[in-house]
């Protein structure tokens, strides 16, 4: 595990050309393993809702739950720099709901960082927290807490798009944000608004001119075999060896051979 990285370096690692790694994580062994793995930042998503929790989709994820969650994640990497998704409708009422949920998500999940979603219509909340001494990382591009109002998972950033998107991403490094992640945007917009900005850009679905890359826990190591979404590769068959394992141990006991001598006190 190398040095920490600290909201100060983000540009400085960009302007040298050095590639930023995040990842997600929900629990304290997966936090662990990609601390161990040298993983630069740790996103607590509100991805969980899905991955973790079982649900459609992002939006039914709570305070309490992406609390509970960064909490598992900081005891299992103490020294990594973790970022706290706010979940769906714990910023967008007022700049006061924004302020406070914001300042929960630091004070009692241990978190570094806080990541929201929107266009330049935020930018004025990214201030005020800036201004409050929370870094902020806004993600632009495909939205997964609007997919009800857009109607499904669209990739973003294609012809007249892509302008939107770059007065989206100066407004916010403007505005004081840290960094920006770039969900299923055109590789070309990205590569655009990368060049815009000083700040990094981190990219999931948009191409390799980002300054960095943000995938999925359980896509990288393979945890679901029923769907492999196009901007991630399996690293690894995980969900195939557990239920493999899982499925020898319910055969052993079955038969009699589990638990054996050196198993029994």
């Amino acid at each position: 595990m190398g040095k920490k990285i600290s909201v100060s370096s983000f540009a400085k690692r960009k302007a040298a050309g050095e590639k930023l790694v995040m990842i997600t994580a929900y629990d304290a062994p997966g936090a662990a393993a990609c601390a161990k793995a040298g993983i630069d930042m740790l996103l607590v998503g509100d991805s969980l809702a899905m991955t973790v929790l079982g649900y459609d989709n992002t939006l039914p994820a709570t305070m309490e739950e992406m609390i509970h969650h960064t909490k598992a994640v900081r005891r299992g990497a103490p020294e990594s720099f973790i970022v706290f998704d706010m979940p769906f409708m714990s910023y967008q009422v007022s700049m006061e709901q924004a302020l406070t949920n914001a300042g929960r998500a630091m004070k009692e999940s241990g978190a570094d960082a806080v990541k929201l979603e929107g266009g330049a219509e935020f930018a004025p909340l990214v201030r005020r927290l800036v201004s409050a001494g929370i870094p902020v990382m806004p993600h632009i591009g495909l939205l997964p807490q609007h997919i009800q109002a857009v109607g499904g998972y669209k990739v973003t950033g294609r012809g007249d798009d892509a302008e939107r998107l770059i007065a989206d991403a100066r407004a916010f490094e403007e505005a004081g944000a840290f960094a920006l992640v770039l969900e299923c945007i055109s590789q070309e917009a990205a590569r655009k608004i990368t060049e815009a900005v000083s700040i990094p850009t981190i990219g999931i679905g948009s191409g390799a001119d980002c300054s960095g890359q943000i995938q999925v826990f359980h896509d990288v190591i393979g945890m679901f075999d029923n769907f492999t979404p196009k901007h991630s590769r399996r690293y690894a068959e995980a969900g195939k060896i557990i239920t493999s394992a899982l499925a020898s141990y319910a055969q052993d006991v079955k038969a009699g051979v589990f638990p054996g001598p050196e198993n029994s006190f």
